[in-house]
């Protein structure tokens, strides 16, 4: 998976720092790849060369869409108070609906994270 992002190290170290991901390529200040088991989240800065580019017919790509991962968490309410302790932005509070709980938390660039308990996640996943 790749996301566009405003500033490459900046957004490695959210990942690494809050979310459990380990620096596999780092390439700052334009490119990076972070990893958290087998999920391979590669960081392009915005206006660099390869997926970045802007398109034929003029739009730039650009961070912050509603495109996200899903994190699985072993206490959602405890993951929200650590993470907003450090100061981290989050597009709502819990919700609740027919997937179980969840929370959107955004990375440096905008890029929403969906968090959920592993237990709702797990089974709603099975339920499907």
């Amino acid at each position: 998976m790749r996301y566009l992002v405003s500033d490459v190290a900046a957004a490695a170290a959210f990942y690494t720092t809050w979310l459990g991901f380990t620096v596999e390529f780092d390439a700052a200040p334009g490119f990076a790849v972070v990893t958290r088991g087998e999920l391979r989240l590669m960081l392009n800065a915005v206006g660099g060369p390869g997926g970045a580019q802007p398109m034929p017919y003029g739009q730039v790509p650009e961070p912050g869409r509603w495109n996200r991962i899903q994190l699985e968490v072993a206490d959602l309410e405890a993951e929200v108070t650590r993470l907003g302790a450090g100061g981290l932005r989050f597009r709502n509070d819990i919700v609740v609906g027919r997937g179980g709980s969840q929370v959107l938390l955004e990375d440096p660039s905008g890029n929403p994270r969906r968090a959920v308990p592993a237990r709702l996640s797990r089974s709603h996943h099975r339920r499907r």
